[in-house]
């Protein structure tokens, strides 16, 4: 039994600890020097390890971490976390005080509350009788990551509330973050010790709060500003933002000083242009200011739209320029065949952040600002938004300065590079075979509208990729059992009914086979007037632009992009494997042996189709000989009225233009 001059004098340092940690954090007025601090704390230290049965979850000891985790546990937010809409000038603020005022019917000048818009972290706090219970990321706003032992860790966060006059249970927000002098000197003992550094504080406070061991975010300089108060039970909290500020901070909970009230437009702005004209002397990052209406019954009565509150905005300061200089320009490649071109920049810190790299976007954009390589250039960040290049210095331009080209091979697979006239981006042709495309590729290709592969999701495929066991989608056919049955949740009976799907997508039609390459511009229905018209495989990848635009409703854009594509070899490789794997079809009629009782007609559809979409319906018309209009006149043979038929309808009953619905349509179709 410990002795109970043991346990008062415990008692005393966490009270002493917890005290001068309100004086220090809160009130920004320390009682004590740094050095009587640890002294304080190397004795609970000291007492506690002799005495370990006398340690608990809120001692001030318990920051220094605990052990590493495999990974973060989710947690459902009580309430979600929202997003704040945006304003970037004084008439945005004016025209969010006018909506304010419309939905409150108020002529008087609304009371809010401006606070600086930290560069950080939303983290989510619950305190359980004035104990921390939890923490947890923002997340996707309803559902973030388990992170209670990393903002144990954090010294500005109480582990327990001062006073007694709080509610059982309290959920806090706040904005973790790095100072700019934390972020110094981590970034000086990282080049000491010749590791990576960090891009900038938020990155910084992201990495470090996010690591799976404590131990780690224990030696990270992280601060913590509370902003508002979450759900609540067992208690009441005051009956307006500020006043609630007011109550976090008596509870130890640090709000930031710079938190002022203000009434009006006028004074919002006049609290902006104050703290924009500060921001370089603070020591933390801000990009923009929150409004937030003080009153929570006002609060109340606008309530939210979409994920944020009518009664908030962020005001964003302006965007952040500098001068840097072109080394080179590179070209990504999307996921769906776009080249970027991507300027490889001399880095340079932009709005606290390093920019090496600054998207061009396309070339009619590079065209037009006339960039150039080797350029000095005005590169731009705001907010979180990609940094780009506003323009370039033409005062600074070396002589002989070249012209950014675009590439003719695709710089991931060595496929054309086709860019149509008319069109700003340029796409990789190599849709079956390029790895940057390849999981959109497999996914498109398993859709249900293509070989419709039960049970090959998008997470599947990712997977499959990522594990280097399919490259195209030729690949799925050569899946084995026990390769399947060992990935993360899959197991024996999900592999076996993955194989079965595969085997039975093997049959299918030739329509739905094109459509299942994914050509550019080749959708379900032009897939279908595809087939129909050139009835094999062969002789449709040996068609000339011309002989393809020769079928209904193919245009020189479709054309150009199904010749091109055809025209790769490794597109074509892949085609003659997934033939070779079983891929099959039934040969149809060529269409001069199909009946054409629609022939010379002009049929219109309109509403919408239950049964079949607008293309679907299209298709099947134009392969019965009609020709198919988007507008009725007194030439119009036949108008197909779908759900929520519109003026289409009331002019064909005006012209006296036959009509059927979708039942006499189906019936149509079925007869011919």
């Amino acid at each position: 039994m410990v002795a109970r001059n043991i346990t008062a004098e415990v008692n005393r340092l966490r009270q002493q600890l917890a005290e001068h940690n309100y004086q220090y954090y809160v009130l920004d007025d320390p009682k004590i020097p740094d050095a009587e601090y640890d002294r304080l704390v190397q004795r609970l230290l000291e007492l506690e390890t002799a005495h370990p049965e006398l340690v608990t979850n809120h001692s001030p000891t318990q920051r220094v971490g605990a052990g590493a985790l495999t990974e973060f546990a989710q947690i459902t937010h009580r309430l979600p976390m929202l997003s704040l809409d945006n304003a970037f000038s004084a008439d945005g603020i004016a025209a969010f005080a006018k909506r304010i005022n419309d939905k409150l019917i108020k002529t008087d000048a609304i009371e809010f509350v401006c606070e600086p818009k930290l560069d950080g972290l939303a983290v989510s706090l619950v305190y359980q009788n004035g104990e921390l219970l939890q923490a947890a990321t923002r997340g996707d706003g309803k559902v973030g990551e388990d992170i209670t032992l990393n903002v144990k860790t954090i010294a500005s966060v109480p582990l327990r509330l001062r006073g007694s006059n709080y509610p059982a249970l309290l959920e806090v927000r706040g904005e973790v973050f790095m100072t700019k002098t934390g972020f110094a000197n981590l970034n000086q003992r990282a080049t000491e010790n010749e590791e990576k550094v960090f891009a900038n504080p938020r990155n910084a406070a992201a990495g470090s709060l996010r690591q799976l061991d404590s131990n780690i975010t224990a030696t990270r300089p992280l601060e913590i500003y509370f902003y508002a108060v979450g759900f609540v039970d067992g208690g009441t909290v005051a009956s307006s933002h500020w006043d609630v500020l007011q109550q976090m901070a008596s509870w130890g909970l640090r709000v930031n000083p710079e938190t002022a009230r203000a009434t009006g437009v006028a004074d919002c702005l006049k609290y902006y242009d104050d703290l924009l004209a500060r921001r370089d002397e603070l020591d933390y990052e801000i990009d923009g200011i929150v409004y937030k209406v003080n009153q929570f019954v006002e609060q109340q009565q606008l309530g939210f739209v979409s994920r944020a509150p009518r009664w908030a905005i962020a005001h964003k300061f302006p965007a952040q320029e500098e001068i840097t200089q072109i080394e080179a320009v590179e070209f990504q490649v999307g996921r769906t065949g776009a080249l970027t071109p991507v300027a490889r920049l001399q880095p340079v810190q932009v709005g606290g952040v390093t920019v090496s790299n600054a998207t061009l976007h396309n070339m009619d954009e590079v065209a037009r600002k006339d960039i150039r390589l080797g350029d000095t250039v005005i590169v731009r960040r705001a907010g979180d938004v990609i940094p780009e290049i506003v323009k370039p210095i033409l005062e600074r331009r070396k002589r002989g300065a070249k012209q950014v080209q675009l590439p003719k091979q695709c710089p991931e697979c060595g496929s054309e590079v086709i860019r149509l006239e008319g069109e700003a981006v340029a796409r990789c042709s190599g849709g079956l075979f390029c790895p940057a495309q390849r999981k959109q590729a497999i996914k498109h290709f398993a859709g249900r509208k293509a070989l419709d592969i039960d049970g090959l999701g998008d997470k599947l495929v990712d997977q499959l990729v990522d594990a280097d066991l399919i490259a195209t989608v030729a690949d799925l056919y050569q899946l084995q059992l026990n390769t399947l049955a060992d990935l993360e949740r899959m197991g024996q009976k999900s592999a076996e009914n993955l194989l079965q799907a595969l085997e039975q997508s093997k049959k299918t039609t030739f329509a739905k086979f094109l459509f299942a390459l994914g050509i550019r511009e080749v959708g379900e229905a032009t897939a279908l007037n595809l087939a129909t018209h050139f009835v094999s495989l062969q002789r449709l990848m040996q068609a000339t632009e011309e002989e393809l635009i020769a079928v209904p409703e193919v245009g020189p854009i479709v054309a150009a992009h199904t010749t091109c594509f055809f025209q790769q070899p490794h597109n074509c490789e892949v085609i003659q494997a997934l033939l070779a794997a079983g891929i099959c079809w039934e040969q149809v009629a060529p269409p001069s042996a199909i009946a054409q009782p629609l022939a010379g007609k002009t049929i219109v559809l309109t509403g919408t189709l239950t049964s079949m979409s607008r293309d679907e319906a299209k298709a099947k018309l134009q392969v019965l000989g009609a020709k198919v209009s988007t507008s009725v006149s007194k030439n119009t043979s036949l108008v197909i009225a779908g759900e929520a038929a519109g003026s289409k309808l009331t002019k064909a009953e005006q012209l006296g233009v036959t009509v059927l619905d979708e039942a006499a349509f189906t019936e149509l179709l079925l007869s011919n």
